[in-house]
């Protein structure tokens, strides 16, 4: 899982002046370790760690919110909540509205029940709905032009179309299979029935990067050149979908664009909460 550059700052000079602390050999491994080398798990207790956060929070000048006061000015946040356990709830919200999928992040969490890792991903069907009438004046075709309102209302968009794994498709047979019919095996950047809208670029970007691993990998095989040259047509064709849409945003007015971005993480979070259902590994005879 990436994480920013100032996050990886953080964790090396914490692992710095961790390795030079003069500890028990039993409590180094730990990443908060006690400093004494008493009985106990040889690790900061709970108590002491929450202690430590309290007296830091309330050291802190100024703390603002991200909400408004009367006159403008951002109110002051409410210190009482942040506890220990509020960084573990932020960690796995940011990761949930970044479209990460939910089988990871159960990963990540150590869930044992994904249902509780789908709590993260709970979106009403009212900001859906707003999400996709925001998104559905931003779609567009393979060729990068417009193709909002092509097909009437929302609803009507929603009826005409089905989400396919880098967007949407309008293709008749494919739309009345559920999206699992593709004539041409998803080669979507080259079909003329293929709808992208802004939600859909991290997943077409991991595919242009997936595409050209595995022109490397058959590359290597030695496959005959067909086979490259399919591969480099797929992503050449994906990465143009993806620059212009990445144009046509840059060019938008900054509040346009951020409302397009926000309805974008409201879709990208619908779909990655769709938990892959697992066949059963025995089958009952009911007889």
């Amino acid at each position: 899982m990436p994480i920013t550059r100032d996050t990886a700052a953080v964790i090396q000079r914490w692992q710095d002046h961790h390795s030079r602390l003069d500890l028990p050999e039993r409590n180094h491994r730990w990443l908060f370790p006690a400093p004494y080398g008493s009985a106990g798990p040889g690790h900061l207790a709970t108590i002491r760690f929450a202690t430590a956060l309290r007296r830091w929070v309330a050291a802190i000048p100024e703390l603002h919110s991200d909400l408004p006061g009367p006159d403008g000015a951002p109110l002051p946040f409410d210190r009482s909540l942040i506890f220990p356990y509020a960084f573990r709830h932020s960690y796995a919200q940011r990761h949930a509205d970044a479209g990460v999928g939910v089988e990871v992040l159960k990963e990540l969490l150590d869930h044992t029940d994904i249902s509780v890792t789908q709590g993260y991903y709970r979106v009403s069907l009212q900001r859906k709905r707003e999400a996709i009438k925001v998104m559905s004046r931003y779609v567009q075709d393979r060729s990068g032009e417009s193709r909002a309102g092509s097909s009437g209302s929302t609803a009507g968009y929603e009826l005409r179309s089905v989400a396919v794994p880098f967007g949407n498709c309008i293709e008749p047979s494919n739309v009345k299979a559920g999206g699992k019919q593709c004539p041409i095996r998803f080669q979507c950047a080259g079909c003329g029935f293929y709808r992208p809208d802004p939600s859909c670029l991290p997943a077409i970007e991991e595919h242009i990067n997936a595409l050209k691993a595995d022109r490397e990998t058959a590359a290597a095989m030695g496959v005959d050149d067909f086979v490259t040259r399919n591969l480099d047509d797929q992503a050449a064709a994906f990465t143009q979908v993806a620059a212009t849409m990445r144009e046509r945003l840059q060019a938008l007015p900054d509040d346009e664009r951020c409302e397009v971005e926000q309805a974008s993480a409201v879709l990208r979070k619908v779909r990655a909460g769709r938990a892959h259902k697992l066949l059963p590994l025995t089958v009952k005879d009911s007889a």
